[in-house]
């Protein structure tokens, strides 16, 4: 397959995807996972990717050396690579939550493993990886000894859409309970590793849960999008004055409160209130109730009926988000922002920060922000692999 030299520049430099429409007009008929190599305008070796019929990334690419197959050989040799790469420098045996492999900054295109305790659980984000399947399980099980593996599949099937799974599929082991609890610090937390999207608890977010806990001390904390309760737990953990915690599904403030147990804590500590973020926060302005410190993660999409009004997009929406919850933020207070969609960059997040300031007339100033941890490790000229944005800024 021949590139433009634009593309080819861009595949050299480190980025690991070829969007279809890089291809030209010539159509390609290749099974999913055929393996392709890719050229220059000289003819001269780019790399060499799986194939992808579905998706707009037509290839992925795993390596830019000629000799190099994709093979059991380098699944292997890279799972390996990867749970060295957080044996050094993480506590791994005490960290019972974390990425294992993160596609494509660890050499493996649309494969990511996480750890949950003594489980896995694998997330295939493209039908391309389908073949390296059983390799990667093996590796897998060679190198953790895992009570069971489980797997996501994220891409869409041969011909079009494929109905969501009713929940992961067991690949490897004895099914792990529904419920099952895994420490995080010196806190515990309910995880579903059977469930088809999320177990609960998102391990790009810890160093952003450790600045909750850091900053909420003594502080009335609102958490909005506050889903099973992560932030609520820590910032209730770094002795917050109070936390009230919004979400629209009934079922998270369930999960939350069980969280909140697991971890020795009164679960109905925190307020919960089942409702729209938007429409909660007009009538704590209409109530005049304020809060030193709030926090927002907002998810990047969700639609009308699951917010029961507007759909929401984080690339459109965030700045109007900032500006109504400075509406309820005393002066001096704390807003913690992040964004974990990578559509959204580092710029148009901070930018969505100074609009809904202007908006609600104020300014902010950013104190302190927090990266990936090193699990999510990235690699340079790949900017869609750093996507978490989270900055702490006050209000002045």
């Amino acid at each position: 397959m021949r590139l433009s030299p634009d593309v080819a520049h861009r595949v050299r430099a480190g980025h690991p995807w070829v969007y279809r429409e890089a291809l030209g007009p010539r159509p390609l008929t290749p099974e999913p996972g055929t393996s392709i190599d890719i050229v220059d305008d000289d003819g001269e070796f780019v790399g060499r990717g799986l194939y992808d019929i579905d998706s707009a990334i037509a290839l992925r690419v795993f390596t830019r050396n000629p000799d190099t197959a994709i093979d059991a050989a380098l699944v292997t040799e890279r799972v390996r690579a990867a749970i060295a790469l957080r044996k050094r420098f993480l506590d791994f045996e005490k960290l019972e939550c974390l990425r294992l492999v993160n596609a494509e900054s660890d050499g493996l295109p649309g494969i990511v493993v996480e750890r949950y305790g003594d489980y896995l659980v694998v997330q295939l984000f493209t039908s391309a990886v389908v073949n390296l399947r059983d390799a990667l399980y093996n590796a897998l099980e060679s190198q953790l000894k895992p009570k069971a593996i489980y797997e996501q599949r994220r891409h869409r099937s041969l011909g079009g859409d494929a109905p969501r799974q009713a929940g992961a599929d067991l690949v490897r082991g004895n099914p792990a309970p529904v419920e099952l609890e895994v420490a995080e610090d010196d806190l515990n937390f309910i995880v579903d590793v059977t469930s088809p999207l999320s177990t609960g608890l998102f391990a790009d977010l810890r160093e952003g849960r450790r600045a909750v806990r850091y900053w909420a001390r003594s502080r009335r904390v609102l958490n909005l999008f506050s889903y099973t309760g992560a932030i609520s737990l820590y910032a209730n953990a770094g002795d917050a004055a109070e936390v009230c915690a919004v979400d629209v599904a009934a079922k998270a403030h369930a999960r939350a409160r069980r969280n909140f147990a697991a971890s020795g804590f009164d679960p109905e500590k925190p307020e919960h209130i089942v409702g729209d973020t938007f429409k909660v926060l007009a009538r704590f302005v209409e109530r005049g109730r304020t809060f030193d410190m709030v926090v927002l993660d907002p998810p990047a999409f969700a639609s009308a009926a699951a917010r029961g009004g507007k759909p929401w997009s984080a690339v459109r929406d965030y700045s109007e988000l900032i500006s109504a919850s400075l509406d309820v933020l005393v002066p001096g207070g704390l807003l913690i922002a992040a964004s974990s969609t990578h559509k959204m960059s580092l710029g148009d997040f901070e930018l969505a920060l100074a609009d809904g300031a202007e908006r609600a007339g104020t300014q902010l100033q950013i104190i302190d922000r927090r990266p990936l941890p090193p699990d999510f490790p990235t690699v340079p000229g790949f900017p869609e692999a750093n996507y978490l944005k989270f900055a702490v800024a006050t209000r002045t």
